[in-house]
Protein backbone atom coordinates (compact mmCIF):
# COMPACT_ATOMS: atom_id res chain seq x y z
CA UNK A 1 0.00 0.00 0.00
CA UNK A 2 1.06 3.27 -0.82
CA UNK A 3 1.93 5.73 1.99
CA UNK A 4 0.04 8.83 1.96
CA UNK A 5 2.41 12.00 0.99
CA UNK A 6 3.18 13.96 3.70
CA UNK A 7 2.76 17.88 3.95
CA UNK A 8 6.39 18.29 3.21
CA UNK A 9 5.88 15.97 0.32
CA UNK A 10 3.02 17.85 -1.44
CA UNK A 11 4.47 21.57 -1.14
CA UNK A 12 8.03 19.52 -3.43
CA UNK A 13 5.85 18.23 -5.68
CA UNK A 14 3.63 21.81 -6.00
CA UNK A 15 7.33 23.69 -6.17
CA UNK A 16 8.04 20.91 -8.84
CA UNK A 17 5.20 21.73 -10.75
CA UNK A 18 2.96 18.46 -9.84
CA UNK A 19 -1.16 20.55 -10.46
CA UNK A 20 -2.92 17.78 -8.20
CA UNK A 21 -0.24 18.39 -5.17
CA UNK A 22 -1.00 22.02 -5.78
CA UNK A 23 -4.43 21.58 -5.37
CA UNK A 24 -4.31 19.09 -2.69
CA UNK A 25 -2.59 21.82 -0.48
CA UNK A 26 -5.20 23.99 -1.77
CA UNK A 27 -7.68 21.54 -0.16
CA UNK A 28 -5.82 21.50 3.74
CA UNK A 29 -5.59 24.90 3.48
CA UNK A 30 -9.43 25.52 2.86
CA UNK A 31 -10.05 22.93 5.94
CA UNK A 32 -8.17 24.90 7.89
CA UNK A 33 -6.18 24.07 11.48
CA UNK A 34 -2.96 22.41 12.35
CA UNK A 35 -2.26 21.34 9.33
CA UNK A 36 -3.04 24.34 7.19
CA UNK A 37 -0.21 26.41 9.87
CA UNK A 38 2.16 23.84 9.07
CA UNK A 39 1.43 24.50 5.15
CA UNK A 40 2.20 28.34 6.07
CA UNK A 41 4.78 27.71 8.35
CA UNK A 42 6.53 25.97 4.79
CA UNK A 43 5.44 28.15 2.40
CA UNK A 44 5.83 31.41 3.84
CA UNK A 45 9.22 32.19 2.42
CA UNK A 46 7.46 32.05 -0.71
CA UNK A 47 4.30 33.99 -0.47
CA UNK A 48 5.55 37.26 -2.08
CA UNK A 49 6.59 35.60 -4.87
CA UNK A 50 3.84 36.79 -7.13
CA UNK A 51 1.90 39.54 -7.80
CA UNK A 52 -1.45 39.64 -6.15
CA UNK A 53 -4.51 41.27 -8.40
CA UNK A 54 -8.10 41.62 -6.67
CA UNK A 55 -11.10 42.02 -9.07
CA UNK A 56 -13.65 43.09 -7.82
CA UNK A 57 -17.33 44.77 -8.85
CA UNK A 58 -21.17 44.66 -8.77
CA UNK A 59 -22.52 41.16 -9.92
CA UNK A 60 -23.25 41.39 -13.49
CA UNK A 61 -20.02 43.07 -14.75
CA UNK A 62 -18.86 40.18 -16.38
CA UNK A 63 -15.80 39.76 -14.02
CA UNK A 64 -15.80 36.02 -14.90
CA UNK A 65 -15.53 36.58 -18.09
CA UNK A 66 -12.89 39.73 -18.06
CA UNK A 67 -10.94 37.58 -15.78
CA UNK A 68 -10.62 34.64 -18.37
CA UNK A 69 -9.70 36.95 -21.48
CA UNK A 70 -6.82 38.48 -19.03
CA UNK A 71 -5.58 35.07 -17.37
CA UNK A 72 -5.04 34.22 -21.40
CA UNK A 73 -3.51 37.50 -21.72
CA UNK A 74 -1.02 36.71 -18.94
CA UNK A 75 -0.58 33.45 -20.21
CA UNK A 76 0.22 34.46 -23.79
CA UNK A 77 2.82 37.31 -22.47
CA UNK A 78 4.84 34.46 -20.92
CA UNK A 79 3.39 34.05 -17.47
CA UNK A 80 2.00 31.43 -15.49
CA UNK A 81 -1.00 32.81 -13.71
CA UNK A 82 -3.59 31.54 -11.29
CA UNK A 83 -6.93 32.39 -10.52
CA UNK A 84 -8.39 32.04 -6.99
CA UNK A 85 -12.81 32.52 -7.75
CA UNK A 86 -13.89 33.36 -4.78
CA UNK A 87 -17.52 31.81 -5.02
CA UNK A 88 -20.61 31.46 -2.46
CA UNK A 89 -20.67 28.80 -0.15
CA UNK A 90 -23.42 25.87 -0.43
CA UNK A 91 -25.55 25.88 2.63
CA UNK A 92 -25.50 22.15 2.19
CA UNK A 93 -22.06 21.47 1.99
CA UNK A 94 -20.24 24.26 2.45
CA UNK A 95 -18.37 24.05 -0.82
CA UNK A 96 -17.75 26.79 -3.16
CA UNK A 97 -21.25 27.07 -5.58
CA UNK A 98 -20.16 27.51 -8.71
CA UNK A 99 -17.55 24.69 -8.74
CA UNK A 100 -14.95 24.14 -12.21
CA UNK A 101 -16.06 27.81 -13.04
CA UNK A 102 -17.15 25.97 -16.59
CA UNK A 103 -16.63 29.79 -17.74
CA UNK A 104 -12.88 29.37 -17.77
CA UNK A 105 -12.32 25.95 -19.18
CA UNK A 106 -10.98 27.81 -22.19
CA UNK A 107 -7.94 28.83 -20.83
CA UNK A 108 -4.77 27.60 -21.64
CA UNK A 109 -3.97 24.57 -19.56
CA UNK A 110 -0.71 26.88 -17.90
CA UNK A 111 -2.97 28.77 -15.60
CA UNK A 112 -4.19 26.96 -12.31
CA UNK A 113 -7.76 27.94 -11.69
CA UNK A 114 -9.23 27.21 -8.37
CA UNK A 115 -12.67 27.84 -6.92
CA UNK A 116 -13.31 28.96 -2.86
CA UNK A 117 -15.92 29.09 -0.62
CA UNK A 118 -16.17 32.33 1.32
CA UNK A 119 -17.93 29.95 4.25
CA UNK A 120 -20.30 32.95 5.00
CA UNK A 121 -17.28 35.25 5.81
CA UNK A 122 -17.93 38.97 5.86
CA UNK A 123 -16.66 40.55 2.64
CA UNK A 124 -16.99 37.82 -0.26
CA UNK A 125 -13.35 36.96 0.76
CA UNK A 126 -12.84 33.11 2.69
CA UNK A 127 -10.40 33.36 5.23
CA UNK A 128 -8.28 30.79 3.99
CA UNK A 129 -7.32 32.79 1.01
CA UNK A 130 -3.70 34.22 2.52
CA UNK A 131 -2.60 30.77 3.00
CA UNK A 132 -4.11 29.99 -0.93
CA UNK A 133 -1.77 32.81 -1.86
CA UNK A 134 1.15 31.21 -0.11
CA UNK A 135 0.88 27.85 -1.87
CA UNK A 136 0.25 29.22 -4.89
CA UNK A 137 3.39 32.07 -5.00
CA UNK A 138 5.68 29.21 -2.95
CA UNK A 139 5.05 27.42 -6.35
CA UNK A 140 5.82 29.95 -9.00
CA UNK A 141 2.64 31.22 -10.12
CA UNK A 142 2.20 34.78 -10.85
CA UNK A 143 -0.14 36.76 -11.12
CA UNK A 144 -2.25 35.39 -8.27
CA UNK A 145 -5.79 36.97 -9.38
CA UNK A 146 -8.63 36.55 -6.71
CA UNK A 147 -11.64 37.36 -8.37
CA UNK A 148 -14.62 38.13 -5.59
CA UNK A 149 -18.29 36.91 -5.54
CA UNK A 150 -19.44 40.65 -6.01
CA UNK A 151 -21.39 40.96 -2.69
CA UNK A 152 -21.36 44.93 -2.25
CA UNK A 153 -19.79 47.43 0.03
CA UNK A 154 -17.47 44.91 1.94
CA UNK A 155 -16.31 43.50 -1.27
CA UNK A 156 -13.12 46.80 -0.10
CA UNK A 157 -12.00 44.06 1.85
CA UNK A 158 -10.42 42.62 -1.61
CA UNK A 159 -7.94 44.70 -1.15
CA UNK A 160 -6.76 43.59 1.80
CA UNK A 161 -5.47 40.47 0.17
CA UNK A 162 -4.22 42.26 -3.54
CA UNK A 163 -0.73 43.92 -4.52
CA UNK A 164 -3.20 45.81 -7.22
CA UNK A 165 -6.71 45.91 -7.02
CA UNK A 166 -8.83 46.31 -10.65
CA UNK A 167 -12.59 47.90 -9.95
CA UNK A 168 -15.03 46.49 -13.08
CA UNK A 169 -18.43 48.83 -13.97
CA UNK A 170 -20.26 48.68 -16.63
CA UNK A 171 -22.36 51.23 -18.57
CA UNK A 172 -25.96 51.41 -18.02
CA UNK A 173 -26.35 49.94 -14.17
CA UNK A 174 -25.41 53.17 -12.04
CA UNK A 175 -22.14 51.18 -11.17
CA UNK A 176 -19.90 53.86 -10.67
CA UNK A 177 -22.26 55.59 -8.29
CA UNK A 178 -23.00 52.02 -6.51
CA UNK A 179 -19.22 51.45 -6.37
CA UNK A 180 -18.24 54.83 -5.08
CA UNK A 181 -20.82 54.55 -2.14
CA UNK A 182 -19.49 51.54 -1.35
CA UNK A 183 -16.00 52.26 -1.18
CA UNK A 184 -15.03 50.77 -3.68
CA UNK A 185 -13.26 53.47 -5.99
CA UNK A 186 -11.55 54.68 -2.90
CA UNK A 187 -9.29 51.40 -2.87
CA UNK A 188 -9.61 51.02 -6.89
CA UNK A 189 -5.77 50.84 -8.34
CA UNK A 190 -7.27 50.59 -12.02
CA UNK A 191 -10.86 51.08 -13.40
CA UNK A 192 -12.42 48.90 -16.20
CA UNK A 193 -15.46 49.86 -18.12
CA UNK A 194 -16.17 46.54 -19.12
CA UNK A 195 -19.04 46.17 -21.83
CA UNK A 196 -17.78 48.99 -23.39
CA UNK A 197 -19.58 48.58 -26.58
CA UNK A 198 -22.91 49.32 -24.76
CA UNK A 199 -24.64 52.72 -24.75
CA UNK A 200 -23.72 54.68 -21.92
CA UNK A 201 -19.89 53.30 -21.80
CA UNK A 202 -18.73 57.24 -22.44
CA UNK A 203 -21.22 58.19 -19.30
CA UNK A 204 -19.75 55.92 -17.13
CA UNK A 205 -16.14 56.98 -17.72
CA UNK A 206 -17.01 60.39 -17.49
CA UNK A 207 -18.46 59.83 -14.05
CA UNK A 208 -15.04 57.99 -13.20
CA UNK A 209 -13.45 60.88 -14.31
CA UNK A 210 -15.48 63.22 -12.44
CA UNK A 211 -15.54 61.43 -9.06
CA UNK A 212 -11.15 61.38 -9.50
CA UNK A 213 -11.42 65.13 -10.30
CA UNK A 214 -13.42 65.87 -7.23
CA UNK A 215 -11.48 63.74 -5.16
CA UNK A 216 -13.79 61.36 -4.02
CA UNK A 217 -10.72 58.23 -4.48
CA UNK A 218 -8.93 58.94 -0.98
CA UNK A 219 -8.30 56.00 -0.16
CA UNK A 220 -5.07 56.32 -2.55
CA UNK A 221 -2.10 56.49 -0.24
CA UNK A 222 0.86 56.02 -3.14
CA UNK A 223 1.69 59.35 -4.31
CA UNK A 224 2.14 59.86 -7.71
CA UNK A 225 -0.24 57.35 -9.30
CA UNK A 226 -3.60 58.20 -10.62
CA UNK A 227 -5.93 55.01 -11.47
CA UNK A 228 -6.47 54.72 -15.27
CA UNK A 229 -9.57 54.06 -16.51
CA UNK A 230 -9.24 50.91 -19.78
CA UNK A 231 -12.44 50.49 -21.51
CA UNK A 232 -13.02 46.75 -22.16
CA UNK A 233 -15.27 44.45 -24.19
CA UNK A 234 -14.66 40.97 -22.73
CA UNK A 235 -16.20 39.44 -25.20
CA UNK A 236 -14.20 39.66 -28.29
CA UNK A 237 -11.04 40.65 -26.05
CA UNK A 238 -11.09 44.33 -26.81
CA UNK A 239 -8.72 46.64 -24.29
CA UNK A 240 -8.16 43.44 -21.90
CA UNK A 241 -3.96 43.94 -23.27
CA UNK A 242 -4.27 47.53 -21.30
CA UNK A 243 -6.00 45.99 -18.63
CA UNK A 244 -2.90 43.47 -18.22
CA UNK A 245 -0.64 46.29 -18.75
CA UNK A 246 -2.09 48.82 -16.26
CA UNK A 247 -1.62 46.22 -13.63
CA UNK A 248 2.21 46.12 -14.04
CA UNK A 249 2.45 49.37 -14.49
CA UNK A 250 0.80 49.67 -11.15
CA UNK A 251 3.09 47.04 -9.42
CA UNK A 252 5.82 48.64 -11.13
CA UNK A 253 5.45 51.84 -9.10
CA UNK A 254 4.89 50.02 -6.13
CA UNK A 255 8.35 48.49 -5.91
CA UNK A 256 9.76 51.90 -7.37
CA UNK A 257 7.81 53.77 -4.67
CA UNK A 258 8.68 51.64 -1.61
CA UNK A 259 4.88 51.35 -1.41
CA UNK A 260 4.87 47.77 -2.18
CA UNK A 261 6.10 46.68 1.23
CA UNK A 262 3.85 48.88 3.04
CA UNK A 263 1.10 47.32 1.16
CA UNK A 264 2.20 43.38 2.39
CA UNK A 265 2.84 44.75 6.38
CA UNK A 266 -0.98 46.11 5.86
CA UNK A 267 -2.24 42.25 4.38
CA UNK A 268 0.13 40.98 7.25
CA UNK A 269 -1.72 42.88 10.11
CA UNK A 270 -5.24 42.11 8.68
CA UNK A 271 -4.40 38.42 8.71
CA UNK A 272 -3.20 38.38 12.03
CA UNK A 273 -6.09 40.28 13.26
CA UNK A 274 -8.14 38.05 11.67
CA UNK A 275 -7.03 34.74 13.27
CA UNK A 276 -6.51 36.86 16.70
CA UNK A 277 -10.64 37.65 16.03
CA UNK A 278 -11.52 33.61 15.77
CA UNK A 279 -9.62 32.45 18.73
CA UNK A 280 -11.40 35.30 20.62
CA UNK A 281 -14.34 34.33 19.06
CA UNK A 282 -14.46 30.90 19.88
CA UNK A 283 -13.25 31.74 23.85
CA UNK A 284 -16.41 34.02 24.20
CA UNK A 285 -18.56 30.99 22.58
CA UNK A 286 -17.29 28.83 24.90
CA UNK A 287 -17.47 31.28 28.02
CA UNK A 288 -21.33 31.78 26.88
CA UNK A 289 -21.89 28.13 27.57
CA UNK A 290 -20.39 27.88 31.06
CA UNK A 291 -23.11 27.64 34.04
CA UNK A 292 -21.59 31.36 35.40
CA UNK A 293 -22.65 33.05 31.67
CA UNK A 294 -26.59 30.84 31.53
CA UNK A 295 -27.31 32.29 34.94
CA UNK A 296 -25.84 35.85 33.99
CA UNK A 297 -28.27 35.88 30.62
CA UNK A 298 -31.35 34.74 32.53
CA UNK A 299 -31.09 37.30 34.72
CA UNK A 300 -30.22 39.78 31.73
CA UNK A 301 -33.12 38.72 29.58
CA UNK A 302 -35.14 39.27 33.27
CA UNK A 303 -34.12 42.80 33.36
CA UNK A 304 -32.50 41.62 37.09
CA UNK A 305 -28.88 42.35 35.15
CA UNK A 306 -28.04 45.38 33.13
CA UNK A 307 -25.28 44.29 30.49
CA UNK A 308 -22.41 46.10 31.96
CA UNK A 309 -23.12 43.83 34.95
CA UNK A 310 -23.48 41.01 32.12
CA UNK A 311 -20.17 41.96 31.06
CA UNK A 312 -18.22 41.67 34.13
CA UNK A 313 -19.24 38.36 34.50
CA UNK A 314 -17.97 37.44 31.34
CA UNK A 315 -14.79 38.80 31.18
CA UNK A 316 -12.91 37.09 33.14
CA UNK A 317 -14.27 33.60 31.99
CA UNK A 318 -13.17 35.01 28.53
CA UNK A 319 -9.60 36.50 29.93
CA UNK A 320 -8.85 35.21 33.59
CA UNK A 321 -6.31 38.54 34.68
CA UNK A 322 -9.18 40.69 33.36
CA UNK A 323 -10.11 40.68 36.86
Amino acid sequence: MTEPLTTEHLIARSIGGDRRATGRLLSLVERGGPEADRIAELTHAGADAGRVVGITGAPGSGKSTMVAALVAAFTDAGDRPAVLAVDPSSPLTGGAILGDRVRMAAVDSTAFIRSVATRGHAGGLALSIPGAVRVLGSAGYTPIVIETVGVGQVEVDVTAAADTTVVVVTPGMGDAVQANKAGLLEVADVFVVNKADRPGADDTRRDLELMLELGHVTGQEDLGHRPPIVMTNSLDGTGIEAVRRAIIAHGDHLRSSGRLVERHRRRARLELATRAGLQFDHRVRQALDSPAMRAAIDDLAAGRLSPGSAMRVLAPLVDPTAR
